[in-house]
């Protein structure tokens, strides 16, 4: 296994990759594009990636790790992002994959990072691979939920920016608003939230890795409804739930090995659909 990093050039500036490659003596079977979650939950997943990149590289496949628009160590301004925007980088790195390392191509997602995969597998031409851990399922219900922490700080008194409410109206008059110390822009704001995990149009593949407190939970009912969406457009899907820590939230970081082992067990088609 090796592990590189480097700058990509985009349209809109250089975005910071990491690239976990097999070792040269392993045939490459694939490669895996990881897109991140949204704001904090994207800091404290760093670990469980970069385990999911090993983890893949020990079983043949590459995976790039793409900081997106202001983002780790990218160019660009969190608070000047766009929700195409980063969907644009996804594309990006996606055609470097293509072109650099394999034409078989997943596209991983974890948390809000599997509306971003969504949205750059419906702009590709052919049938999709994608593999998800705990999906959002919507992206307005994750703003209404990241928005009620700016209302938890004020009821605390930990600032003097407002509540949810006002932070929505300065973003309907085209302020960019800070929440949880990050800015929000409107355009960030609005892509997000028009965001649905609905199937893309050319069909595919979806791997879906839920995280629940007991072994034996079955997927939300929720889910289990997405995931009919997707049979019904065509889509292969194996879902499969495990017990552990929801290590996008927990205060320490942490990361879950068996949902990196599981992945691998979806990969290798070793797991039975749900």
């Amino acid at each position: 296994m090796s592990l590189e990093a480097f700058f990509l050039p985009t349209l809109a500036g250089q975005r910071f990759c990491t690239l976990h490659r097999p070792a040269a003596s392993q045939p490459c079977l694939g490669a895996v594009l990881l897109a991140q979650p949204f704001a904090e939950e994207m800091n404290k997943s760093r670990r469980a990636l970069a385990a999911l990149g090993r983890g893949l590289a020990a079983q043949g496949y590459a995976s790039l790790l793409i900081d997106l628009h202001g983002c780790g160590d990218s160019e660009g301004d969190f608070g000047a992002a766009s929700w195409d925007g980063w969907v644009d980088d996804l594309l990006a790195a996606h055609a470097w994959l293509r072109d650099h390392v394999s034409p078989t191509i997943w596209l991983f997602g974890l948390r809000t990072g599997c509306l971003l995969a969504r949205a750059a597998a419906a702009q590709l031409a052919q049938p999709t691979q994608l593999l998800f851990w705990q999906p959002v399922l919507s992206g307005k219900q994750f703003l209404q939920q990241f928005f009620r922490l700016q209302s938890a700080a004020a009821l605390l008194g930990k600032h003097d920016k407002g509540g949810a409410s006002e932070l929505r109206t300065a973003l309907a008059a085209g302020q960019t608003v800070e929440i949880a110390g990050y800015r929000l822009s409107p355009a960030l704001h609005a892509g997000l939230e028009a965001a649905e995990l609905a199937p893309p149009p050319q069909g595919g593949r979806l791997l879906w890795v839920q995280i629940q407190n007991r072994a034996d939970a079955a997927l939300p009912p929720a889910a289990q409804t997405c995931l009919d969406s997707w049979r019904s457009a065509g889509f292969m899907v194996e879902a499969t739930s495990l017990p552990g820590p929801a290590f996008w939230q927990t205060v320490e970081i942490s990361d879950c090995p068996e949902l990196v082992a599981s992945s691998l067990a979806l990969l290798q088609g070793d797991e039975v659909t749900a």
